[in-house]
């Protein structure tokens, strides 16, 4: 593709922008719900670190004005995330939270300005290996840093916490990026191979979101309905045992009272007088018929 300065400056600041913006809806989701759950801070502290590698990059090649201004902004963006992952997320006082974000930007601009001026020298005389190395390097870390936000989806089994569009903004900066270092005289295959990562893997991140968000809601959905269910079979459980209950105890009640009633029918039968008994010295013997006694005279 023949060399276009204006079309590379034009989708380069496109990819900038999107750069630039990506991190607001993240940030604005975590300060509207109070919670970072299922952010990774991990993520957000190594794409701001990983803005020294692009930064060193970028401004050594003089790639363009758009692409040496955005990995400044992204690890501004960053770091303010990791900030607020400390503080909505491990809870630490707001104050050590700003500390911390300063510390961190000190250190970006810091770190960078020394690299650059490391190894600008040898890249002049010809030497392009260091540079090499911070444009690999930056792939490298990108990469790295969305392996903890893949563990959060994992073991949430859903995606929560970041942001869809901070996603799809960011790999729609990667797209325009790629694009303006294909209207570049000398195409960058470092730099490009380092936005094509970010595209595909905020890809795979909204395609696990389109196919476990709507099964984490349906799982959710069922047990709501399950706990409903079983709320309301509770009473009826708890009134069928109770049921149970009385009759274990009303038959226990019904063997006694028999129990009672045989023991007093023995010991009438036993109390009767028998056929055979004889009383009394006149020579009656006593007969009994129907529970009737009558004398009746001993024939001799």
């Amino acid at each position: 593709m023949p060399a276009n300065k204006a079309a590379e400056n034009a989708l380069g600041t496109i990819g900038t922008v999107c750069w630039t913006v990506q991190l607001i809806p993240q940030i604005w989701k975590s300060y509207r719900e109070k919670s970072t759950e299922g952010l990774s801070q991990f993520l957000v502290f190594i794409w701001g670190a990983s803005g020294v590698f692009m930064g060193v990059y970028a401004i050594v090649q003089n790639i363009n004005i758009p692409l040496i201004v955005q990995p400044q902004l992204f690890g501004t963006l960053s770091f303010l995330s990791f900030a607020q992952c400390q503080y909505y997320g491990s809870k630490r006082p707001i104050w050590a939270c700003v500390v911390t974000y300063f510390v961190c930007l000190a250190l970006l601009g810091g770190l960078q300005a020394g690299l650059v001026y490391a190894v600008r020298p040898s890249y002049e005389h010809g030497h392009p290996a260091g540079v090499e190395f911070f444009g690999i390097g930056s792939s490298v870390v990108i990469a790295i840093g969305l392996l903890p936000q893949y563990y959060e989806i994992w073991k949430h089994k859903e995606v929560i916490g970041i942001s869809i569009p901070f996603m799809t903004v960011d790999m729609l900066g990667g797209v325009f990026n790629d694009l303006s270092l294909a209207f570049k005289s000398d195409f960058n295959v470092i730099a490009s191979v380092t936005y094509t990562l970010v595209v595909v893997m905020d890809g795979i991140v909204i395609v696990l979101a389109l196919i476990l968000n709507p099964r984490a809601r349906r799982r959710r959905k069922r047990a709501a309905l399950a706990a409903i269910e079983a709320i309301g079979t509770a009473p009826a459980d708890a009134s069928a045992t109770a049921g149970r209950t009385d009759d274990v105890e009303l038959a226990a009640a019904e063997t006694t009272q028999r129990a009672s009633y045989h023991d007093a029918h023995n010991v009438d039968e036993e109390k009767r007088p028998r056929t055979d008994d004889v009383r009394g010295e006149k020579g009656y013997t006593t007969v009994t018929t129907d529970n009737t006694f009558r004398d009746t005279p001993q024939h001799s």
